[in-house]
């Protein structure tokens, strides 16, 4: 960590990025891994391992490496590219016939494999913390909220209600891990988060979840008030804010 600091620190013919900057830039990319929607076999979970191990393979490769038919490699591999784990590539032709069918992880694959990102960001905090103190770490958790809040009011610029804005905000929060949802009321609307993507990041830095609290007040703006009714790190199962209407 010393060598990052240094090396953000040090003189460059480039302006300076400032420190905070840097790191906020690493929290706002915490790790987010999507839903799997096969269930992975013994033979899917080689052939994953195989084309991570591999740039491509064909059908018949795969199926002469595993000892299986054409026909049941193809089924895995038709099941894996269902749940976006896999995709095809078509290879250049080499001459009469079609071009022949490669098969090569998909991004979201990567969330099978051993992931540290966690890890490494609940590190920074800690870095932060202990080298420059409580007051950066605050700044570099405002600075977080202030790009988030400066992408989520692009989006909301033009719905009209809070109501919308709030679905809107759901469908926000789900696409960054929250799985978030939006339930109308009378004169209210709840937005509620089953599940929190930094939630390690939360327990080393409660400010996070302040920013949170005080990003949806300014997302919807003065026409509602925010309030927190049930908060993960309280010992809730969820964390679930009341939006009234005034």
């Amino acid at each position: 960590m010393q060598s990052c600091l240094t090396f953000c620190q040090s003189e460059s013919p480039f302006a300076p990025i400032p420190l905070h900057e840097v790191v906020a830039f690493v929290i706002a990319r915490l790790p987010r891994i999507p839903a799997i929607a096969a269930d992975l076999s013994g033979a899917k979970r080689r052939i994953i391992e195989r084309l991570k191990r591999a740039d491509t393979a064909t059908a018949p490769e795969l199926a002469a490496e595993f000892g299986l038919t054409d026909t049941a490699i193809r089924q895995h591999l038709e099941a894996l590219e269902t749940a976006e784990l896999v995709e095809r590539v078509i290879a250049p032709s080499t001459g009469r016939g079609r071009p022949p069918v490669h098969w090569r992880l998909a991004a979201s694959a990567s969330s099978l494999f051993a992931d540290r990102h966690s890890d490494l960001t609940v590190e920074l905090i800690a870095s932060i913390r202990s080298a420059l103190g409580e007051d950066a770490l605050q700044q570099v958790v405002r600075t977080r909220a202030e790009r988030q809040l400066a992408n989520y009011q692009k989006v909301l610029a033009d719905l009209p209600t809070v109501t919308e804005k709030v679905h809107r905000i759901a469908e926000l929060r789900s696409a960054e891990g929250y799985l978030a949802e939006a339930i109308d009321g009378v004169g209210e609307v709840t937005l509620v988060e089953h599940h929190c993507p930094i939630r390690g990041a939360a327990d080393s830095c409660s400010g996070l979840c302040s920013a949170e609290l005080d990003l949806f007040q300014k997302a919807v703006g003065p026409e509602a008030t925010v309030a927190r009714e049930q908060h993960l790190l309280d010992g809730g199962q969820r964390c679930a804010y009341r939006i009234t209407l005034k």
